[in-house]
């Protein structure tokens, strides 16, 4: 494994300390060898069954303030609190969601879900595809358009809810909860996202990576965040 991220993630706060200190951590390893949560993990917490990352999200994004969502390549990642603001002007490319629509870069869909999400968030998954019918015989494309909707950064999970049975003990996995990121940070979040251009937030997030993923070359960095 890759030396460049000195960390190991043995309990939740070194999760969150992580996020904090790094700004974005994908959760899964991907194509920058030792940039992710699964690869500085405690082995015998890793999806072993008892508590661990995947148990730790909701409290993580609670705690921290972070974005969370699949943010790279329709995967995953955190991105802090100080970051997101800079991130979401570089992949909105300066553009809120109406501006978006109207310059004819979102489609009809896309702009169905976000207002779905927008005016009755959060909300969770299930809740979500129920109100847009989102279901066999009804809308499709709800996946992908909740994924392109993330990677543009008009929508983060702001939480994970556990189902309870009857007797109230919870089960399953962690339900996704969706929101904006501006009901999600408010004014921490829209009194920042657009104070830059874009591109001045592109190239602050590719300095920032490039001194934390020492040795790994800029291009590489780049491919990295390309937009969806």
């Amino acid at each position: 494994m890759s030396d460049r991220l000195d960390f190991m993630v043995r309990n939740k706060e070194d999760l969150v300390n992580a996020v904090n200190e790094i700004g974005f951590l994908p959760f899964f390893a991907n194509s920058i060898a030792g940039f992710s949560l699964e690869e500085h993990t405690a082995p015998e917490i890793w999806f072993t069954g008892g508590e661990g990352p995947w148990e730790w999200k909701g409290p993580v994004i609670r705690e921290s303030g972070c974005a969370y969502g699949k943010f790279f390549g329709r995967k995953a990642a955190y991105i802090s609190r100080e970051w997101f603001p800079d991130f979401a002007n570089y992949r909105r490319d300066g553009y809120d969601f109406d501006a978006r629509f109207d310059d004819g870069l979102a489609s009809y869909k896309d702009r169905t879900l976000y207002e779905l999400v927008e005016k009755n968030g959060p909300l969770l998954s299930k809740e979500l595809k129920w109100l847009g019918n989102y279901k066999k015989g009804g809308n499709t494309g709800f996946d992908t358009m909740i994924t392109r909707l993330q990677s543009q950064c008009y929508v983060v999970i702001s939480d994970f809810v556990y189902l309870k049975d009857k007797k109230g003990c919870q089960y399953g996995w962690g339900v996704a909860q969706y929101g904006t990121p501006e009901q999600f940070m408010g004014e921490d979040f829209t009194g920042k996202v657009y104070e830059r251009e874009p591109e001045e937030s592109y190239e602050r997030i590719l300095e920032h990576l490039c001194r934390q993923l020492k040795g790994v070359k800029t291009e590489t960095v780049k491919t990295f965040l390309r937009r969806f």
